[in-house]
């Protein structure tokens, strides 16, 4: 069946087509050809076993190279466990945190770090500190009734 359209309207339906099509293809090629995709977790554990899962099982700061830490964190009902730490100015921290409860978020205040911290999935990011001072990590995903109290604070100290 062929439709008649007048020439303006079928100018204007084959650009609309150029264009998704056109904006299709730059998203694959990004998605593919530069290996962009969306952020997800590298693995999941047991909700129900994170206090026995490793490196659940002992939440803090380590040493993994020079001036570089791997942060184990668990977010769980109204606190971060660690839930005061002090880092070097100038180190890089690799946040590795999951909760066993609900939904929950990670936020720094005057920095890029935000994570999304869902039950059972180990999420991951990193993060560089340049400026001495104390950092206040906040939930920033409502998790229930004391929501608002659910905060830590880190320290950031000149060497």
């Amino acid at each position: 069946m062929r439709l008649d359209l007048p020439r303006l309207e079928a100018l204007w339906l084959k650009i609309s087509i150029g264009t998704l099509a056109s904006f299709l293809l730059i998203i694959g090629i990004m998605a593919f050809g530069f290996h962009l995709h969306p952020a997800s977790s590298r693995y999941a554990i047991d909700p129900t076993r994170v206090n026995e899962t490793p490196p659940f099982d002992q939440p803090g700061l380590y040493a993994i190279g020079p001036n570089e830490y791997r942060a184990v964190i668990i977010a769980k009902l109204f606190t971060f466990i660690p839930s005061d730490l002090t880092i070097p100015k100038g180190a890089t921290v690799h946040f590795m945190i999951t909760s066993p409860d609900v939904i929950h978020g990670l936020s720094i205040p005057g920095t890029n770090v935000n994570i999304m911290v869902i039950p059972g999935q180990v999420n991951t990011f990193t993060y560089t500190f340049k400026r001495a001072g104390e950092y206040l990590l906040l939930c920033n995903e409502y998790c229930g009734a004391g929501h608002q109290m659910m905060m830590a604070k880190w320290t950031v100290k000149e060497e």
